[in-house]
């Protein structure tokens, strides 16, 4: 069963990474009196909720279902969430269990951050994306108008329970999609897992419980001793943004109806690949290796209709920028990357240009 250890100033937690760790739920579960709310939406309850309230049997629990989506990751979803865990008694003894993909990894853990001024929870990720990226290091959030997960607080976990198994009933959009987080913690930290991405695509795509167990916990490994060194974002957690910066903006772009959000971090690695050639820090080869790795994993919406310079003018509402100052996160190499700011303006528009080619 691996297993990696998370340590912050807030906490310390274990990711897990275990075929059947589902079933195995309340074993996690402190305080057997506390009463337990988990929030979910009706897709993931009607495939997965079974094993859930069984290994929950004798506790006091209760399902919240949140309607899903981007567009309804929203404060107003949060607030309603809230007023139904009053209605249903709970108080700051209560724990929240975060199961679904990325938007209920977030908006759960938002509503665990501020419920009562704070009380646990538990990330139980039922997608790809959220297994190995969204699930692991206290990020919550909801989004405004004007950019994604521009609301939210660091709340870590409990802990986090990853069961590979759930996967196999994931639509296979919504698997391809998590695919571009892997591929980035290749490109940021392991060039093993890029080249497992780049090389064994046929077993990849066919789900093979062996090359997903590896590529999961490979993942789940790098986020953790990421966050384990910098909680907060202050200077290495930064390299996790990589193609996040230009992928919020497609995401805002098209009001979050188009991309899923995977995709979106697809497109914005590729953005993030051209920037890092344009500007010297990547062969051009490399910069090739990456393209092709992302397209592998396609295919992606359309692009009709979006332009370079709304994307542009996007940028600096992310809330990555600092002061005004957009920071990119940069590949220099497969497994190494670098944070830069202050970058000419025409050489952003012609990465992002190339991507909508």
């Amino acid at each position: 069963m691996p297993s990696f250890t998370v340590v912050t100033t807030a906490q310390r937690y274990e990711a897990i990474v275990e075929t059947g760790a589902l079933a195995r739920l309340s074993e996690f579960l402190p305080s057997p009196a506390a009463k337990v709310f988990v929030v979910t939406t009706e897709d993931v309850w009607q495939l997965h909720g079974s094993t859930v309230a069984s290994a929950l049997s004798g506790r006091s629990w209760h399902r919240l279902l949140f309607p899903g989506g981007e567009a309804r990751k929203r404060l107003s979803s949060v607030e309603a969430l809230a007023e139904e865990m009053v209605s249903l008694g709970g108080d700051r003894s209560s724990i929240v269990v975060a199961f679904g993909g990325g938007i209920v990894n977030d908006l759960g853990g938002f509503l665990a951050a501020i419920f009562m001024r704070g009380v646990p929870v538990v990330q139980v990720p039922t997608t790809l994306l959220a297994q190995v990226d969204a699930a692991v290091g206290g990020k919550t959030g909801a989004n405004l108008t004007s950019g994604k997960n521009l609301v939210g607080a660091f709340h870590q976990p409990l802990v986090v329970l990853t069961d590979p198994s759930v996967l196999h009933t994931l639509p296979e959009r919504e698997y391809r999609a998590g695919l571009f987080e892997v591929i980035k913690h290749g490109i940021i930290a392991s060039e093993p897992l890029f080249r497992l991405m780049q090389l064994e695509r046929p077993s990849v795509l066919a789900r093979d419980p062996a090359a997903m167990q590896q590529m999961i916990a490979e993942s789940v490994r790098i986020k953790s001793e990421v966050v384990s060194a910098d909680e907060k974002e202050g200077g290495l957690r930064r390299i996790l943004n990589f193609g996040h910066t230009v992928g919020h903006a497609f995401e805002a772009e098209t009001s979050y109806t188009r991309f899923l959000h995977g995709e979106a971090v697809g497109l914005g690695m590729k953005a993030a690949a051209h920037l890092s050639r344009l500007t010297g820090r990547l062969d051009a080869p490399t910069c090739q290796d990456i393209l092709d790795v992302v397209d592998a994993y396609g295919p992606f919406p359309t692009l009709d209709g979006i332009q370079t310079e709304n994307l542009f003018a996007r940028l600096v509402n992310d809330k990555k920028s600092i002061l005004g100052r957009v920071h990119f996160v940069l590949a220099t190499r497969i497994g190494a990357t670098e944070v830069a700011a202050g970058l000419a303006p025409e050489l952003i528009r012609e990465a992002i240009a190339s991507t909508l080619r």
